[in-house]
């Protein structure tokens, strides 16, 4: 799959551009702030109609103006495919698909697949267990529609269930009922985390040393499910800790307690990992998930690269770069304030590229 064309207007600092983007490489070049990182933005919010940076869609409005508009156009399984996305200050966002409009923006999600690696990927190591619940879910669910279905419905019964243990209600069998919809989506969330994470983490392996190279050191992703073997059903346990929850106000069991355990050479990457290996771990999280999308989809994903060349040495950068120039990867968008870094780049592309000067949400291009 790839990104043709791509309209903006009102889009955080950028009051309108056009941009025809190489089915390759394409670079943005500029100082912090500039709106490199927007542009990317909003290629994300294509996908996955939200901001990667979690802000509410007003904020995503330039200032002072009412609206945002977005269109992409784009080739994915061989056919031109145009998307709409429209934001006004008050109203409902709009996704139109070929003139189309969605009923439900969950049916969009990994229908346009893609990957954006950031700094704010460092959350993934050093953050909560919610920042790598939010990341396992987003991966899952764009190539399994039945597992979003799973977690929506999760979600709402969960919901219902801490209302319920706030307000102090004593109804035995409506938390029964409310406990058998937990349990239902549950008994399908949980066997596929497991899953995933097995299936990953030798992908995520190989990225890891492609990276470092062969220096010794021992990655691992370990699942850590609060429903253990699965082999005791969430409605009993929920039933068991009724008493406790009652007391605590909230859902203390079940997959929203989910966490993923990374470790480096047997210790926790949160406590004992530098800089350095923190952004060589994350990124092969990000490569890991592109070719586990890949592998789902049939299609190549896009993938986008914000800045992510800070904190690694010269031969780590010269790794990434020969790897996502090559034919392991598809059309990549990458956003950098080090023109070396950029130059290095294109010297592995055969010309095969696009590269803009970005400042104050104006877009200059220039291949040389």
């Amino acid at each position: 799959m790839r990104l043709d064309t791509l309209t903006l207007t009102n889009f955080k600092n950028i009051a309108g551009a056009q941009l025809d983007f190489s089915p390759k490489i394409n670079c943005f070049l500029g100082n912090n702030g500039m709106g490199k990182s927007n542009l990317l933005d909003a290629v994300y919010f294509m996908s996955f109609c939200k901001s990667f940076t979690g802000v509410p869609d007003a904020m995503l409005i330039r200032n002072g103006e009412d609206f945002a508009l977005c269109k992409g156009r784009y080739t994915r399984a061989g056919a031109a495919e145009e998307l709409t996305l429209g934001m006004a200050r008050g109203r409902r966002k709009s996704l139109k698909r070929s003139g189309k409009e969605y009923s439900r923006l969950s049916e969009h999600i990994g229908l346009f697949p893609l990957v954006m690696a950031a700094p704010a990927d460092s959350d993934l190591v050093r953050g909560t267990s919610e920042e790598r619940r939010k990341w396992m879910d987003m991966v899952i669910s764009q190539g399994d529609r039945r597992y979003l279905e799973a977690l929506i419905r999760y979600n709402a019964a969960l919901e219902q269930r801490n209302r319920m243990l706030r307000d102090g209600v004593a109804d035995r069998a409506l938390f029964e009922a409310v406990e058998l919809q937990l349990d239902m989506a549950a008994s399908y969330i949980h066997p596929r985390r497991t899953a995933w994470i097995g299936e990953l983490q030798g992908i995520f392996s190989r990225f890891y040393h492609a990276i470092a190279g062969e220096n010794g050191e021992d990655v691992s992703l370990a699942f850590i499910g609060s429903l253990g073997d699965g082999n005791t059903p969430l409605s009993a346990l929920l039933e068991e800790n009724r008493r406790r929850d009652e007391i605590l106000k909230h859902t203390t069991v079940g997959p929203h307690r989910d966490d993923i355990e990374m470790t480096l050479n047997g210790m926790a990457m949160r406590r004992t990992a530098s800089q350095g290996q923190c952004k060589t771990f994350t990124t092969a999280l990000r490569f890991a998930q592109y070719e586990f999308l890949h592998r789902a989809s049939g299609m190549r994903p896009l993938l986008l690269l914000d800045d992510i060349f800070d904190k690694l040495d010269a031969d780590r950068v010269e790794r990434i770069m020969a790897m996502v120039t090559g034919d392991e990867f598809g059309q990549i968008f990458i956003t950098d304030t080090n023109r070396a870094h950029l130059d290095e780049i294109m010297s592995y592309t055969a010309g095969n590229y696009s590269m803009w000067n970005v400042a104050d949400g104006l877009f200059s291009i220039t291949n040389g």
